[in-house]
């Protein structure tokens, strides 16, 4: 078994060398404007240099991704717990399509990105042929489905639908053999719930939907979290000191992209390790979560070069890199 990641991991450690590290993120925050960031991503091999497809360019770096994991594992499944919810984005947006009854095509997400095709999922909600979809989103689709349609809230569906999102990235991580793979489903679950407790408590929801909204999870304890909630901000504070997750109530109480930021910047000091660890899948999945951080920094430096945002503003959002 370990020889059969040997060379994949030697292929990554040659990709490794070509992520954007720190000094590069900074000489984008620092250039002068989206002309000047691109010119400085094209050197590094994003993208001509001259375009303006910003998000073309970003959705091209991560084919580029699952095209070269893909040369190396010839299962992929194995990945599919860092795709799923994308499955249900996809989901998501076909319900609220269907209610519509309008086509948005562009808020799909397609490609190497899913693991279930979008036009199946699409053509599913719209013939309400719900058992053409996979076992496990067939009864949330039609649940959330019924929801929008009786009440006529998206955003319950979303919930519903949220939530089911959650449960199947906790399961697929309680069902991997790799150590990061574990980590990740536990730790989006868990940051998942974080937001929605403090969403819910600022919008002064009550533990009932509290205890809908939220995803089982091994490191919270989620009938404290939603009674917490249901209380106070600081009972939901004092609550979340008893986690592991104490270290984040600082950055929550700044802003909830201050807590994405911490909670991304934790998954890149946990994966970090698989530098050195070259007979796993590993460094594999690492490599993955690496390459997202990365594009996920790019889209946040030129989205704030666009929007005229100061380098200080656009520095307190970028994540640390992996390299």
């Amino acid at each position: 078994m370990p020889e059969e990641y040997i060379y994949a991991v030697a292929r990554v450690r040659g990709k490794e060398q070509k992520l954007l590290a720190a000094p590069v993120m900074d000489s984008l925050v620092s250039a002068p404007g989206v002309t000047e960031a691109l010119r400085i991503l094209a050197d590094h091999g994003w993208g001509d240099g001259e375009g303006t497809d910003i998000d073309g360019m970003l959705a091209d770096e991560r084919e580029k991704t699952w095209s070269f994991i893909a040369e190396l594992v010839p299962d992929m499944s194995v990945f599919d717990v860092f795709l799923y919810a994308n499955d249900y984005h996809n989901l998501k947006a076909a319900v609220k399509e269907s209610a519509r009854m309008e086509s948005r095509d562009s808020v799909f997400i397609r490609g190497k990105e899913t693991t279930v095709d979008p036009e199946l999922i699409r053509r599913a909600v719209k013939d309400r042929d719900f058992g053409a979809l996979p076992e496990e989103m067939q009864e949330i689709a039609r649940d959330a489905m019924d929801a929008i349609l009786h009440t006529g809230d998206g955003q319950l569906s979303d919930i519903m639908i949220d939530r089911a999102a959650l449960i199947r990235i906790a399961e697929a991580g309680k069902a991997a053999d790799n150590e990061i793979l574990r980590m990740y489903a536990e730790l989006t679950v868990a940051s998942a719930d974080i937001k929605t407790a403090i969403r819910a408590c600022l919008m002064k929801k009550d533990k009932a939907f509290l205890e809908k909204a939220l995803a089982p999870c091994d490191s919270l304890d989620i009938p404290a979290l939603a009674q917490a909630a249901a209380e106070s901000v600081d009972a939901l504070y004092e609550t979340l000191e008893r986690t592991v997750y104490a270290d984040a109530i600082s950055e929550i109480r700044k802003s909830p992209s201050a807590f994405e930021r911490w909670c991304d910047n934790l998954l890149m000091d946990k994966i970090r390790p698989e530098i050195h660890h070259p007979f796993t899948i590993g460094p594999l999945a690492a490599y993955i979560l690496a390459r997202d951080n990365e594009i996920k920094c790019v889209r946040m430096i030129l989205s704030g070069k666009v929007n005229d945002l100061s380098v200080e503003s656009i520095r307190e959002r970028v994540r640390e890199t992996y390299v």
